[in-house]
């Protein structure tokens, strides 16, 4: 038997598919707090071994040879009792195994079918093969992310795989869950890359139909302004300075004053005085280490702020107040986030958040010992 699960969405089960990325983020969304998920592998893929990955944490796993007609059945009869699969397979691989909606839906007409590609379940470019890069390129968003005169530069796989990708799936599965209450009926969720980072530059789209946006690199959020950037000091640390408002500008600039002459300025109104005014501040921020800048923006709205490496992300003394990081099978990583206050912590250091590991006894999720122990001698479970 399954410890119980605790927290919000305790009491979901949840199917998750074996994928890069966006799935398993979706999943550890969701095993996060609270739902019971159980990643489905290939059979080769599974031991006895945790799984340290951090996106499998609170999870448990099986191998399944989906192939077979023997694999097909049994995931069938998960699915009956299951609330929720996670498909990754590109548009119509999930209906030549047979398991696509239509299929499960025949066993449980409430199951909740997250499907997470890239370009999505139609249009011209549904069945191609991409990456993150790709889907924010063909989204307008890559267009809009460099520095100027430099050419577009992708950040990492976030703003695809996990922002515009994982995180959006697992929203749609909250929203179908809560559509369920209603209706009694499971939905077919289509969550796609591209349309997930479209949305997340919203606000940039209003800006540049209306013209309040330039060429990238070129305004205020994107390194084009001089008071919203990163700067070198002595050491080779990097600050982050992001004193948009003019009191905090000129906070910044009074602390700054107790080390460097910062009288003189131009004007930060008027952009033509942004690359004068860059030049300034790399200077004055070079002049000192960054542990000395720290000291001198410690306790002030200037809304300057050391760039951390991950671990001393980790040793922040805010991020250690919080529990923003934690230490889980030897491995540090984020705690599960948003948090619900007045409710237990989600997670913490127990084992609701452990490495993945194999589960053996499928009973519960509608797959009794015999069969279970069939298929395994037959090479098609593990």
């Amino acid at each position: 038997m399954e410890e119980p699960r605790r927290g919000p969405l305790a009491g979901v089960r949840v199917l998750e598919l074996a994928g890069l990325a966006p799935g398993p983020f979706a999943g550890m969304m969701l095993a996060d707090h609270g739902a019971q998920v159980l990643r489905i592998d290939r059979v080769g893929a599974v031991d006895d071994r945790p799984r340290r990955d951090v996106m499998d944490r609170g999870k448990r796993t099986i191998g399944l040879d989906l192939k077979s007609p023997e694999g097909v059945a049994a995931f069938k009869k998960l699915a009956a009792g299951a609330d929720v699969v996670i498909e990754v397979f590109r548009p119509g691989v999930a209906e030549r195994l047979g398991i696509g909606p239509a299929d499960l839906h025949t066993v449980n007409e409430r199951l909740i079918y997250g499907r997470m590609t890239g370009w999505g379940q139609r249009g011209p470019l549904a069945p191609a093969a991409g990456h993150d890069i790709d889907y924010i390129a063909v989204s307008g968003v890559l267009s809009l992310l460099g520095r100027a005169g430099g050419k577009p530069t992708p950040p990492i796989n976030i703003l695809g795989d996990f922002a515009g990708g994982g995180l959006m799936l697992a929203y749609g599965v909250l929203l179908a869950l809560f559509e369920r209450e209603r209706t009694g009926r499971g939905q077919v969720i289509d969550a796609a890359m591209v349309d997930g980072a479209a949305l997340l530059f919203a606000m940039f789209y209003a800006g540049v139909a209306g013209g309040h946006w330039g060429p990238r690199g070129t305004n205020l959020l994107d390194t084009g302004a001089p008071m919203y950037d990163t700067y070198e000091t002595a050491d080779g640390g990097f600050l982050a300075v992001g004193p948009l408002e003019p009191r905090f500008w000129t906070e910044m600039l009074d602390r700054m004053g107790r080390l460097v002459d910062m009288t003189d300025l131009p004007n930060r109104d008027d952009p033509a005085n942004w690359p004068k005014l860059r030049e300034r501040l790399t200077s004055a921020f070079r002049s000192r280490t960054r542990a000395e800048w720290e000291q001198v923006f410690e306790g002030s709205d200037a809304c300057v702020f050391p760039v951390l490496d991950m671990n001393e992300a980790a040793a922040h003394p805010h991020n250690r107040a919080r529990e923003t990081f934690l230490e889980i099978g030897g491995v540090l990583q984020p705690a599960p986030a948003p948090r619900l206050l007045g409710s237990e912590r989600q997670g913490g250091h127990g084992d609701r958040l452990a490495p993945a590991i194999r589960l053996h006894d499928l009973t519960e999720w509608g797959l009794p010992d015999d069969e279970a122990e069939a298929l395994r001698t037959a090479g098609v479970l593990a």
